[in-house]
């Protein structure tokens, strides 16, 4: 075999099949850097000037992962559109000499392909995946704001038509497994390891190997039809309503721009629709919305899942069996992804018969699972056997982590915290589960309080991704480590806070759910105050969103939180506007909620019908009381504010923590950035948001008064050296 190493592809020829092999020195995965290119175009070069002698043309990769996409973390300064526009479409015209070479060519994905990954193998004429863990496959760039700027919308609605293209592709940023990429038409083969792509890309060779991709072939239709067709003509007029459903107003352009790339695409040529593609592309890249997301979603995620906030000098630590107190809908969700992380679990209730029902949560998503074909049977047969539902605590014996996941109650918390204590392992990790109840409060009820955190799961705990980590005023820097590394080990994404009621992300989203009831009591018609939320970009409407979390369990926490108050001799504050519309709600006309059967909306069968129309007689309702550009600013407003208090008092210390917190855990609209971005890229930045914000203070009460933090933050932002 001859070898040449070049700067990021190696060349490999053996006879009349070339290898290239992606392996960027120094870099711990290939992205599409000026480094990368240089050695394709090489590459290139010389398969143009071999290619008479080839049968064949393999793309692998050496690092644990095909192709990572766009080097984001060598993006800096402000490119123009000029430059913008040169490097996508330099990209195309590399992918383009890739897929005409007249030579076929095979892409071995060995692990993630996403974004320009994945517009690398689409150029190849056969795509093999390996199905091992890690291996996802995708065009993800809708959610950071962006298009795929390298061919992914030309190439996929050429490929699976326009509809199937947009919705299932490009508009969701679905990552696929590879059995999935498969049904989905994104890869031709699958096969069990990365050690088989090479042989089964030579068996595709020593077959019918095309040489010429499909869109490329004479008389080739677009699957569906393009815009000269009429089956296609009902779906134009109705996919630009779809978009319209899916952003609810919310101003997110990446999914209108996608659209009408692959739109405005079927309607010329291949180059051509290539170049529409990199003029949207642009105007994204250039836009507010995008850099939001790409500092939240690629940046300040590095950050927080990097281990940005875990102490220093601590080896990774793996739990080897972990008891869960409690196996109501927390307890159980908590028990799931811990058993689906590998790891055996004691789930703990009053009896074996009420742990068995919160295993019962585990076996219908496993069931779940194996009929999708996401799971085999074996593998959900292991993981339901690492779940002992028990009521017996002995059976916690050698736990070397305890979380308790029961009822919001101090003294309950105690209890089973305390019981569970004495039998496990001497030096267990112990954890609560609350969302609102001080740490340091609940440290009291166990003997080694330097073990103790907070662990907040969010709910559905298999389908939300972060958790909030709260330190206590005794918790060593060990006890913290070791449950990053937990929070990191069940995949999920972990933001460290410190002590305080409510912490960080209860305290911040019922600050923007309290402001949507300020907008019900001022006169705003309910459904108003409902589209605000929406079309400020929240995944549920605020009102929907109480009736969700359970108007009773709201008023109920806040009758606990003023009797802790009083019990602390501290002073419990009068109730605000918001807090007497809960209180009308629960007390006055018994609706406590969705779960309750009525709410702020009333339901049949479980079902949401509508808006209950005792809120009009009850609070009035003019969908001119507070002008709607302002309720939507009012309701990103009080979240932000919030959080920059948290700042203030210390409980939160991170931009990074608090934009992906804010994001991922409460629902902040994604096209800001989450809250501190949302303030940095305010009109005047942090000083026209200290402005802003003193203004609605005036007019409508302390609750919007930035505080000193903030204030500071715009000075230092004003100052000459910042």
């Amino acid at each position: 075999m001859h070898t040449e190493n070049q700067t990021a592809v190696r060349y490999e020829r053996d006879g009349d099949v070339v290898v290239l092999v992606m392996d960027d020195p120094g870099r711990s995965a290939n992205t599409m850097n000026p480094r990368f290119s240089a050695a394709l175009d090489e590459a290139l070069d010389r398969l143009e000037a071999e290619r008479d002698e080839l049968r064949g043309v393999l793309l692998t990769s050496a690092k644990k992962t095909f192709f990572a996409g766009a080097d984001l973390d060598g993006m800096g300064g402000t490119p123009s559109a000029a430059d913008l526009h040169h490097a996508s479409m330099a990209a195309k015209r590399q992918l383009r000499r890739l897929e005409t070479l007249g030579v076929p060519v095979v892409a071995c994905i060995n692990g993630a392909a996403l974004g320009g990954g994945l517009e690398l193998a689409l150029a190849c004429h056969h795509r093999i995946a390996a199905d091992v863990p890690g291996c996802v496959i995708g065009l993800p760039e809708v959610q950071l704001g962006l298009l795929p700027g390298a061919g992914g919308v030309v190439r996929t609605v050429r490929m699976l038509g326009l509809m199937t293209a947009f919705s299932e592709v490009l508009s969701t940023g679905r990552r696929f497994r590879p059995q999935a990429a498969r049904e989905a038409g994104l890869v031709d083969e699958v096969v069990d390891s990365a050690d088989a792509l090479v042989p089964a890309a030579l068996a595709w060779l020593n077959g019918e190997p095309r040489s010429v991709q499909p869109w490329d072939e004479p008389g080739y239709r677009i699957p569906g039809g393009d815009h000269t067709s009429k089956s296609l003509a009902p779906l134009l007029g109705v996919m630009p309503g779809m978009v319209r459903k899916q952003l609810k107003g919310a101003p997110m352009p990446a999914p209108v721009a996608i659209l009408a790339a692959a739109v405005e695409g079927i309607q010329v040529d291949f180059d051509t629709a290539s170049e529409i593609e990199a003029r949207h592309f642009v105007s994204l890249v250039l836009g507010k919305v995008s850099h939001n997301m790409t500092k939240a979603f690629f940046h300040d995620m590095q950050a927080v899942n990097g281990g940005q906030q875990r102490p220093d000098g601590y080896p990774t630590w793996t739990p080897t069996k972990v008891g869960v107190l409690g196996a109501g809908m927390m307890g159980a969700g908590i028990a799931y992804v811990v058993a689906k992380a590998g790891v055996e679990v004691v789930l703990k209730d009053v009896s074996d018969e009420a742990a068995e029902k919160g295993k019962d949560y585990s076996r219908r998503l496993v069931d779940k699972a194996v009929e999708r074909g996401r799971c085999s049977r074996e593998d959900a047969d292991a993981l339901l056997d690492r779940i002992r539902a028990t009521g017996d605590p002995a059976a916690l014996a050698g736990c070397d982590a305890v979380v308790e996941a029961v009822f919001e109650k101090v003294e309950l918390k105690h209890q089973v915290l305390a019981e569970a204590e004495v039998v496990a392992a001497p030096d267990a990790l112990l954890a609560s589960n609350t969302s609102t109840l001080p740490i340091t409060g609940l440290a009291a009820g166990v003997q080694r309080s330097t073990d103790f955190i907070g662990l907040h799961f969010f709910s559905p705990v298999d389908k939300m991704p972060l958790v909030e980590i709260i330190r206590g005023e005794e918790t060593s820097d060990e006890t913290l480590a070791r449950a990053f590394d937990v929070v990191r080990l069940i995949g999920k994404t972990p933001i460290v806070v410190n002590d305080s009621r409510g912490f960080f992300t209860s305290r911040v989203i019922g600050a923007f759910m309290n402001e949507g009831l300020h907008l019900l009591a001022e006169g705003l018609h309910p459904a108003s105050v409902e589209q605000a939320s929406a079309q400020a970009g929240y995944p549920a409407p605020v009102l929907q969103l109480f009736d969700e979390l359970s108007l009773r369990l709201t008023h109920e926490i806040g009758k606990e939180t003023n009797a802790q108050l009083a019990a602390e001799g501290k002073p419990v504050p009068e109730p605000t506007a918001a807090e007497r519309v809960i209180t009308t709600m629960v007390e006055t006309h018994d609706r406590g909620g969705r779960a309750l059967g009525a709410g702020f909306y009333e339901y049949a069968d479980g079902r949401r019908q509508r808006l209950w129309p005792g809120l009009l007689e009850e609070f009035g309702g003019r969908p001119d009381a507070v002008p709607f550009e302002e309720a939507q600013e009012r309701l990103l407003f009080a979240e932000t504010i919030e959080a920059m208090r948290c700042f203030d008092e210390g409980v939160i210390t991170s931009d990074a923590d608090a934009n992906v917190g804010s994001i991922l855990g409460i629902g902040f609209p994604a096209w800001t950035g989450g809250v501190v971005q949302y303030v940095e890229q305010y009109d005047g930045g942090v000083a026209g948001f200290v402005a802003r914000a003193d203004e609605y203070a005036d007019r409508l009460g302390e609750r919007f008064r930035p505080p000193q933090y903030l204030r500071d933050r715009a000075a230092a932002a004003a100052s000459p050296a910042a």
